[in-house]
């Protein structure tokens, strides 16, 4: 089937739809399976689809009661809970454009995004998000009305505020004195009308609010269906930001298609205790994520004393590695390798899944950034298939991936049916399809920049293309290493490799204009404990590590594998291992934990040009 197929397939399953109907159609067909679940002191408390329409509904007559207008934006600062999917829905069903903002954003921030975008209303959780938007409150003119979501937080003396449970109290009682006032706002909206508004996370310059529409998010959601292996209604745990693309078409607009359940994760600290209760079908996690799970497995393997045991798990393990690799693209599973698995599965593989709460996974994947492909097939040995995708927030998400029939691993993936995807002649990676976004808002020159005259959205990130038509990512076009030799360097690479330490947190490759490849290398803040304790050190303190002879000597082994595995050009011949973790909060990490590479070279200045001195 041709692209031009795929498309008409496609836009027939989605025509006319918006996210209203959608929801107004589960909620009738699957009215009494489960939405969205919210764990609350050790308990699961649980909306029904049914019933996340009528809250939405009466959610949406209470920004109706405080005046909001069509196209008015509604800006949300709250964790993954309930509350958060029935702001944004009462929000698109009024007519407005909700846009989640990040937790982690400084005050200056907040005012930024919430300016930039004339927000009108604000739904806040508690006290952490409103001491990020009180300072700045003088600098935001357009804002109406800010509802706080913890009622022991709400300033009770100041008519701007009001109480969540005040707020839908007044909606309920709007929507039963007047139901077909709120029919007839979300029956007016329209597939090509903006249903988020999401601002990329930053790691250049200011943030840039992309629009989306409803017909962007609805051809995402079927174009995944249309390649998802998951039963009918699935589960899945939301944990990641709903500003991030990914857990929204995840956790939000794919599940009002499915009628699948979500459990949402309050704290990601908690994500391990709650993966463990729900068993999901289904787990999406960034690269960072996906390292540190790793890193917790390794740390608990390597501690382990009994000889007999390490050999049964290493055998399981590569038991796994071959039969994941059996399966790939080109690549044939003999029966020998299955039986040898099956085996292994029963016995090892299996319960060490059930113990990360992995064990029902049929669809396991990651986004944001290319995954290690060390870090897939350490997975692969325990027989976890991570499907890496590629995709932007300009492209509504993923626009590549890797599927159950056709995967290789270290590559994204192939385009989904639809989507047309070229590399320019400086490998720039080109996308044009139904889920690229019109514009930025208010932004006419950078979205010039994105789109060109043929409808291309450049991505900045460069590319290859195998003869399967596999896409690798192999960095951002604009942050490329050129040597003072002229050598142009993949940062990412480098710093993937670092990574695979367990030691190592983050790390960054630099050398652009520079004679050789320097690191900045941090500690990961939860495993390097449990390795000191285990070699005998007995401090926890991450600056202590640090400095310690034992830790440099073993970062230092982790540079030496990763050099060995690069070109001599890209090794890195002088390192620094920081005392401190990099972090959303403290900016060096943007909140979807990618670098924030500027500002890491403006902080670490010093330290990088040392590296070069002598």
């Amino acid at each position: 089937m041709g692209i031009e197929e795929q498309r008409d397939e496609l836009d027939r399953a989605v025509e006319g739809q918006t996210v209203c109907t959608c929801l107004a159609a589960t909620a009738a067909e699957h009215g009494d399976e489960p939405a969205y679940s919210d764990r609350i002191d050790g308990r699961w408390r649980t909306l029904t689809w049914a019933e996340t329409r009528t809250r939405a509904l009466e959610t949406a007559a209470g920004f109706a009661a405080l005046g909001l207008e069509p196209g008015d934006v509604v800006a949300l600062m709250m964790p993954n809970r309930s509350e958060h999917v029935l702001a944004d829905l009462g929000a698109v069903h009024a007519g407005g454009v909700p846009t989640t903002v990040y937790a982690t954003l400084a005050p200056d921030q907040v005012a930024y995004v919430a300016g930039h975008c004339e927000a009108r209303y604000a739904v806040l959780d508690g006290a952490d998000q409103l001491a990020r938007w009180q300072p700045v409150l003088d600098r935001l003119p357009h804002l109406r009305k800010i509802i706080v979501v913890d009622a022991a937080a709400c300033p009770d003396d100041d008519d701007r505020y009001l109480s969540w449970d005040t707020f839908t109290a007044l909606g309920r009682g709007e929507l039963a004195a007047d139901p077909a006032a709120i029919d007839r706002r979300w029956q007016a909206v329209t597939p090509a009308d903006t249903v988020t508004l999401l601002y990329t996370s930053g790691t250049t310059g200011d943030p840039k609010g992309v629009l989306i529409t409803h017909s962007m998010v609805l051809h995402e959601a079927a174009m995944v269906q249309r390649s998802s292996v998951l039963p009918d209604h699935p589960s899945g745990v939301s944990y990641l930001p709903f500003a991030h693309i990914a857990d929204r078409v995840l956790s939000y607009y794919l599940p009002v298609r499915l009628a699948a359940h979500v459990h949402f994760c309050l704290d990601p600290a908690q994500l391990t205790t709650v993966l463990a209760e729900v068993r999901p079908h289904s787990f999406f996690g960034v690269p960072r994520v996906w390292e540190k799970i790793m890193a917790g497995i390794q740390a608990v393997l390597s501690a382990e004393q009994d000889p007999a045991k390490k050999a049964a798990v290493a055998a399981a393990l590569d038991a796994g590695r071959a039969y994941v690799s059996g399966q790939e693209f080109g690549n044939t599973l003999t029966p020998e390798v299955a039986a040898a698995f099956e085996k292994a599965d029963a016995a090892v593989l299996t319960p060490m899944r059930a113990l990360l709460g992995l064990d029902r996974v049929r669809q396991a994947s990651s986004a944001a950034a290319p995954l290690p492909v060390e870090v897939a097939r350490f997975f692969a040995g325990l027989g976890l298939k991570i499907f890496d995708a590629y995709g932007m927030t300009e492209t509504t998400g993923a626009i590549t991936a890797n599927l159950a029939d056709s995967f290789k691993l270290g590559t994204v993936g192939r385009p989904f049916d639809g989507v047309e995807l070229t590399l320019a002649e400086d490998g720039e990676i080109l996308v044009r399809g139904a889920t690229c976004t019109p514009g930025y808002l208010n932004r006419p020159e950078a979205t010039a920049d994105l789109i060109d005259a043929d409808g291309w959205v450049h991505t900045g990130d460069v590319g290859r293309l195998d003869e399967d038509g596999f896409l690798t990512v192999v960095d951002r076009k604009k942050e490329l290493i050129i040597t003072a030799g002229g050598e142009n360097i993949a940062p990412s690479m480098i710093e993937n490799h670092l990574k695979e330490h367990p030691l190592v947190g983050q790390a960054l490759a630099f050398g652009d204009r520079r004679p050789y490849v320097v690191a900045l290398i941090t500690l990961d803040g939860e495993v390097a404990p449990v390795w000191a304790a285990a070699h005998g050190i007995e401090t926890t303190d991450l600056a202590a590590l640090a400095e310690h002879p034992l830790v440099l000597e073993e970062v230092a082994k982790a540079v030496e594998d990763a050099n060995a595995r690069l070109a001599r050009v890209q090794q890195v011949k002088k390192w620094r291992l920081l005392p401190a973790e990099w972090t959303a909060e403290s900016e060096e990490l943007t909140p979807t934990l990618k670098l924030r590479r500027r500002v890491v070279h403006g902080k670490y200045a010093e330290a990088l040009d040392a590296l070069y001195a002598g």
